[in-house]
């Protein structure tokens, strides 16, 4: 089968502009940004047309290094439906450089299930993540300057809360010292997260429009006066500027799929080290324009769909139909035991066993209203037998099973999957949404729900670090926001080595960080960093450019 980049580039793509007209986008509101991608201005969403939609999550047993593929379920399931008639579109998330260059080399999906332009995709776009990168950072600056003009006075900060971001992984910059030598500012303590665990990435994810944008924006809590009292970036006087900064960037994005139907891709905040879903703005854009709207959380269910019933379709009102969770055989014999270089192998045995991973998460999703189809992402090398092993069971749990063909086949190949969702939505369609905790639990409480309920913990243990954060919560507006825990992708608890179903274990949070302007508390679970290293062989080594035509990205 050719590469993912040979069938991008052999994909005739349709201008942006006709894309937008064929699903009822008026060409003049079209902001091309090169002929076949486009922004869409805000002011086109049509809220009684959202309730109409359907909206449908994709989510995913818990990620292995062999990869999921969820990506590129979404994007078939979508060319599925318009296969048999329906008007089905894509909301997802804009990829970050630092996987694309790192572990993944791209996430645009794969096979014949793409998002085309892929190669522009997968590096600059429309320049959303470097717009809040140099916002994020230039907020850095004005705070240093500050910090700087008022050294000694009565108006110094005992302490600073706020990071540098950029998008690319390098551990390197995790913690650092600014400021030294003289006339450089004031020595400090410091770091890097990565773009895509700003807190101004969440917020253009979850701002309603440009005047929530700057509200937001004004509320980012930078540190804390000698007095005790908060000092926010309202206080710094620059809200202005840094809405200025994203004013074009909190457009949503169009492009197109493999087979010419409209998609947008808006924001980026990773599942493990974010809120992991992509703009309120996009899903509601799609959902304006399309019957059918399919989008992505990141990673397991434990964590994206987590966040994006507990936060985003808290905050948004949205509420999905249906949630369809990805399996591959891969990923549940890892689950179930088998070493990572046997996994293409027959092993009945830890496929039964990393059934259970599965198990644990339709029970999750369960207990949050949800009516679940399950969609087997399938390989060349699955067998007959393994898949009607995963198809029996459920079958057994009453949850409905559709194998997807869509890598090799496009929209042809997840046709068995749109109809199992379409029946689904029009049988049974999802419940009203159970959160995991109330608005007026304690964070504590709040993080002690979802560590037992999702994860499956005995309890939840804080750092002494994350104890002093928490005081500055009690007993403030603060404690009423969710949570969101930064964990590792690989397992239901914070250890990346313990695959399966994790049990009784004690969830350690390490830290607490305060983001008022996205209103969500962030919670550190065990060793997880918000800025990511590189692999020992990164993807940047494959990625180059040969005869005028980028390779190496998939």
């Amino acid at each position: 089968m050719k590469s993912d980049i040979q069938i991008a580039r052999e994909t005739p793509l349709r201008k942006i502009k006709d894309v937008a007209e064929s699903i009822g986008i008026a060409r003049e509101e079209v902001q091309n940004y090169g002929p076949y991608m486009a922004k869409i201005p805000v002011k086109l969403i049509d809220e009684e047309k959202v309730k109409q939609s359907n909206l449908i999550l994709v989510t995913a047993i818990t990620a292995t290094k062999a990869g999921i593929g969820k990506t590129t379920v979404v994007i078939g399931l979508a060319l599925g439906l318009n296969k048999i008639g329906k008007k089905a579109i894509v909301a997802l998330r804009e990829p970050s450089l630092g996987p694309v260059f790192g572990m993944k080399g791209g996430a645009a999906g794969g096979g014949f299930a793409q998002v085309l332009p892929m190669e522009n995709i997968n590096l600059h776009f429309t320049g959303d993540f470097h717009a809040i990168t140099s916002a994020h950072n230039t907020i850095s600056a004005l705070l240093d300057n500050y910090v700087f003009r008022v050294q000694g006075s009565a108006d110094e900060l005992k302490e600073i809360l706020w990071k540098r971001v950029l998008d690319v992984n390098d551990r390197s910059l995790r913690y650092i010292v600014t400021g030294l030598g003289p006339g450089n500012g004031v020595p400090l303590e410091a770091g890097f997260d990565i773009t895509a665990a700003s807190e101004l990435m969440a917020i253009l994810c979850l701002a309603k429009d440009e005047d929530d944008l700057r509200r937001r924006v004004e509320n980012i809590l930078l540190g804390y006066r000698r007095s005790g009292e908060q000092f926010t970036v309202k206080d710094l006087g620059v809200a202005g500027a840094i809405t200025v900064l994203l004013k074009d960037a909190i457009a949503p994005n169009l492009v197109q799929t493999t087979e010419n139907t409209a998609a947008f891709l808006h924001g980026g905040p990773f599942a493990n080290i974010a809120h992991g879903c992509n703009s309120i703005l996009a899903t509601k854009m799609a959902m304006t324009y399309g019957d059918y709207v399919i989008t992505e959380a990141g990673f397991g269910a434990d964590l994206g769909a987590e966040k994006f019933i507990n936060i985003k379709c808290r905050k948004s009102g949205l509420r999905p139909k249906l949630t369809v969770i990805v399996v591959t055989i891969q990923g549940l014999k890892m689950h179930g035991g088998t070493a990572e270089n046997l996994i293409r192998l027959p092993d009945m045995d830890g496929l039964k066993k990393g059934l259970q991973n599965l198990n644990k998460h339709l029970d999750n999703l369960a207990n949050f209203g949800q009516t679940v189809v399950v969609a087997f992402n399938k390989y060349h090398f699955d067998t007959e037998e393994e898949i009607d092993t995963v198809r029996r069971f459920c079958e057994d749990k009453g949850v409905s099973f559709a194998v997807n063909n869509a890598f090799t086949d496009g929209g042809e190949g997840a046709v068995e999957l749109a109809q199992a969702v379409v029946k689904a939505i029009e049988e049974k369609p999802s419940k009203d949404l159970v959160f995991t905790y109330e608005d007026d639990d304690s964070i504590e409480t709040k993080l002690t729900k979802v560590a037992t309920q999702i994860y499956g913990a005995r309890d939840v243990v804080l750092s002494e670090k994350a104890i002093k954060k928490l005081k500055l919560i009690v007993g403030t507006p603060l404690e009423k926001m969710p949570v969101c825990i930064a964990k590792t992708q690989y397992s239901f608890s914070a250890d990346p080595k313990e695959y399966g179903v994790a049990k009784d274990f004690r969830l350690k949070i390490n830290d607490l960080v305060i983001n008022q302007g996205s209103e969500f508390i962030v919670a550190i679970a065990g060793e997880m960093m918000r800025m990511p290293g590189l692999p020992a062989d990164p993807q940047a080594k494959r990625i180059d450019i040969v005869d005028g035509r980028v390779e190496g990205l998939s």
